[in-house]
C-alpha cells in the first residue's frame, strides 16, 4: 500500500481537522500517485515510528509550477497561506532548499475513507 507521509506536528492537527484535502510536493510525482489511488495518510518524523491519520482515495493529481497554483488550491494544502510567494518559503523550509515560483510541484487532492 502506497503512503502520504507527513512529517509537522502542525500538519497532524489540519488532517485530523479535515481542513488539509490536499497536498503540494516538490517535482513530478504524477507516476508515483495516481486519480483513484488508496494510500495511507501517516504522520511522523522523517526515519521515524509513523501514526496512521486515516486512509484516502486521490481524488486528481495535477503538475504545474509553483506560481500556477491558485489560492484555492494553496489553501487545500495549508489553509494559513493563499499566495504562491509564501507557498514557496513554506517549501522551502520543508525541502531545505530555495523554491521559486517556477519549481514544478505536484497538487495531490485527497480525500479520506471513513469506516
Amino acid at each position: 500500500m502506497y503512503a502520504l507521509n507527513f512529517y509537522s506536528p502542525i500538519v497532524a492537527d489540519q488532517l485530523r481537522s479535515h481542513r488539509k484535502t490536499a497536498t503540494i510536493r516538490l517535482g513530478d510525482k504524477s507516476s508515483k500517485y495516481r486519480k483513484g489511488m488508496v494510500v495511507q495518510v501517516l504522520v511522523g518524523a522523517r526515519f521515524g515510528p509513523r501514526d496512521k491519520v486515516f486512509e484516502a482515495v486521490i481524488d486528481k493529481v495535477e503538475v504545474k509550477t509553483l506560481g500556477e497554483l491558485s489560492p484555492r488550491e494553496i489553501e487545500h494544502d495549508n489553509p494559513e497561506i493563499r499566495h504562491a510567494e509564501e507557498m514557496a518559503h513554506f517549501l522551502g523550509t520543508l525541502y531545505n532548499r530555495n523554491v521559486t515560483e517556477e519549481d514544478i510541484v505536484t497538487v495531490i487532492r485527497f480525500s479520506a475513507i471513513k469506516h
